[in-house]
């Protein structure tokens, strides 16, 4: 009976670290594993000092505001959170609305399908992704419309697992990754057939060099779609919880101040663009985005626990352990601005670029 009892406790012990691991696992069972979690394109002795790096900038508020300091402060902030980010949430690094009876595989990739229908993009058109993280949103959006996806992410790191996973998906030939800052790209005038980009311009500075940047980069009458972060018509700067709410978001995704939803059609019409459409996609009675967040809070401890012990055992950089919790408190303030209804990641704006139209110049 004793060896019946030792073993019945050592299969449930087994079975309860499989549950526990596996189960629970993260977001992308095919992407990184918890033995695999580095500090991006910075070396492992580094990951702490690029950490507590990260958070000066915090301590010197102008110059996260100005265009010189914010690539850095941005190619830091995804050195040490794009590892955790495709282990624990996924190859597409953004939020969606919660779908009846879809899993949230599903609910991304449909979100990302309406950005390329939006622009009417059609096979062989050659469509920008404007910042593009590791590429998730450019493969479905490639597979879905056949378009030639061009990404551009100012990080180095990104642009290596981009390509790793555009080639293991069978879509190299259909998308292509850049090394670049958004606000000055590489690309001749007039020599995309259309653009998107997805929860990524809200690290931009001031949003009218992006937008110029890309209408630049435009052919006349091409379509522009961009998912924006902002705040609200609910938020009131005047209550400390509504602020305090937003700086705890923009501490914790790398942005310079979030902007109001009543300034991104003003920017746009600003550069150039003709607007021709604009609502927020997290607006009732689309179901809320911020589900996946909460129901995520058994795999974080989880995930903290296992990442806390691969770095006591030297597999994960030190630093690891903090830049996790910072995102599972940034994962805390996201919801309560989701709830709350004060901040949407998901503010969609359509706009197209004149046919008889130059770039305006922005810096005014």
């Amino acid at each position: 009976m004793d060896t019946v009892a030792m073993w019945c406790t050592g299969a449930l012990i087994a079975g309860g670290i499989y549950w526990f691991v596996c189960v629970l696992g993260p977001a992308e069972q095919k992407g990184k594993r918890a033995t695999d979690i580095s500090g991006g394109s910075i070396s492992a002795e580094k990951v702490q000092d690029n950490y507590d790096s990260y958070w000066s900038f915090f301590r010197r508020p102008k110059e996260i505001e100005t265009k010189e300091k914010v690539p850095d402060f941005v190619d830091t902030f995804y050195n040490l959170v794009t590892d955790i980010y495709e282990w624990g949430w996924g190859q597409s690094f953004h939020f969606s609305p919660a779908l009846p009876r879809r899993s949230y595989a599903d609910a991304t990739r449909l979100h990302e399908e309406m950005a390329v229908d939006l622009i009417r993009a059609s096979p062989g058109d050659r469509i920008l992704d404007v910042g593009c993280g590791v590429g998730g949103p450019m493969r479905a959006i490639a597979a879905h419309s056949r378009s030639r996806v061009v990404g551009i992410t100012i990080n180095e790191y990104q642009v290596a697992r981009a390509r790793a996973h555009n080639k293991k998906a069978g879509l190299d030939g259909l998308c292509e990754v850049v090394c670049g800052n958004f606000l000055q790209m590489p690309f001749p005038d007039a020599s995309f057939d259309g653009a998107y980009s997805i929860e990524a311009t809200c690290h931009a500075p001031r949003l009218d060099d992006v937008y110029a940047e890309v209408l630049r980069i435009l052919k006349p009458g091409a379509l522009y779609v961009s998912y924006e972060w902002v705040t609200t018509d609910k938020y009131r700067g005047d209550d400390p919880n509504h602020v305090d709410i937003i700086q705890g978001i923009e501490r914790g995704d790398a942005l310079p101040g979030l902007r109001s939803y009543a300034d991104i059609a003003a920017t746009a019409r600003r550069v150039g663009f003709e607007v021709l459409e604009e609502r927020d996609l997290a607006a009732p009675p689309a179901g809320p985005w911020w589900t996946r967040l909460k129901m995520g809070r058994i795999a974080y401890w989880r995930n903290h626990l296992l990442i806390k012990i691969s770095a006591a055992l030297g597999v994960a950089p030190k630093g690891t352990v903090d830049v996790h919790e910072m995102l599972f408190k940034t994962a805390d303030y996201l919801t309560r601005g989701g709830e709350s209804g004060i901040f949407s990641p998901m503010h969609m704006i359509l706009c197209r670029k004149p046919k008889d139209s130059t770039p305006a110049d922005s810096s005014s």
